[in-house]
């Protein structure tokens, strides 16, 4: 690679990366206070605080790269971004059910994607003080630190999953442990690069904004992550909605996991992209 290049991305990583951690200490502000929340067309909850994180990190990106796209969950969506060589995708706080029952496990997501390619990604779960990062070329950092997967050698693998893709993975005979539920999509997928979980599942209908940070940071781990029906995830499209995907970092899975999502999910056509599932339960 270019080392202008490298040093382009590792910008925008600590750009990324600063803002990741402004956007939860004003995120924290408001977890397990009283704050106003509200359902969306598609019914998934969003609150005053989703609004506020996503107001400052439009304000503090934009402004630092003002020639950059934008694509985010609680903004509208401006189609100028397809025509950007580059893009910030932002979830301003991934999980907002557990943010809203006071629970822990909800991240800030941010990513930069260029040409279609998540080439930097931060996830950080501010009430847990965990902080991934990664930018291609450059590595997988986890609070500062390389980011390694831990082997569990000798250990059956561990899969988080939606009842239905269980029942399909225990039908075809895998033998394997249940993995806990996490409910942020962006920080249960970075666990397949921990060696928390050997493979993640998210079921059809994910948008490029709960996964594009961790798609990065999964990357530089070496973590397969894909579309189920057709291969490596493209974001920065016009429809931002994915297939089933996966995240597989024990390569035995890959088969019988794939199988499971295609079986469940089916695999999107043009006809029926109207019909994909909500966002609950991704």
């Amino acid at each position: 690679m270019d080392p202008t290049a490298r040093t382009d991305i590792a910008e925008d990583l600590e750009l990324l990366r600063s803002n990741a951690v402004a956007a939860g200490v004003l995120a924290l502000g408001r977890f397990r206070q009283p704050l106003k929340s509200w359902s969306k067309q598609n019914a998934s909850p969003v609150t005053e605080a989703d609004i506020i994180v996503d107001q400052f990190l439009n304000a503090s990106l934009l402004g630092a790269r003002p020639d950059y796209g934008w694509l985010s969950e609680e903004s509208v969506d401006d189609p100028a971004r397809l025509e950007k060589k580059r893009i910030f995708v932002v979830d301003p706080i991934d999980g907002t059910r557990a943010f809203i029952r006071g629970e822990d496990c909800w991240s800030v997501s941010l990513a930069v994607v260029e040409n279609g390619v998540a080439i930097a990604g931060v996830v950080y779960a501010p009430a847990r003080d965990e902080l991934y990062d990664a930018a291609f070329g450059l590595g997988a950092r986890f609070n500062g630190e390389a980011l390694m997967r831990q082997p569990r050698d000798g250990e059956l693998p561990v899969v988080p999953a939606p009842g239905a893709i269980h029942r399909e993975l225990e039908h075809a005979g895998l033998a394997y442990l249940h993995g806990q539920p996490l409910p942020s999509l962006a920080y249960r997928l970075v666990q397949a690069a921990t060696g928390r979980f050997d493979a993640v599942p998210a079921r059809r209908g994910a948008h490029d904004w709960d996964i594009a940070g961790a798609a990065a940071i999964l990357s530089e781990c070496g973590v397969e992550f894909e579309d189920v029906c057709a291969g490596p995830i493209v974001f920065n499209r016009p429809d931002t909605r994915h297939a089933a995907l996966a995240a597989i970092a024990d390569a035995a899975l890959k088969a019988p996991l794939h199988d499971a999502l295609r079986r469940i999910y089916g695999c999107p056509s043009v006809e029926a992209d109207a019909e994909i599932p909500m966002r609950q339960g991704l």
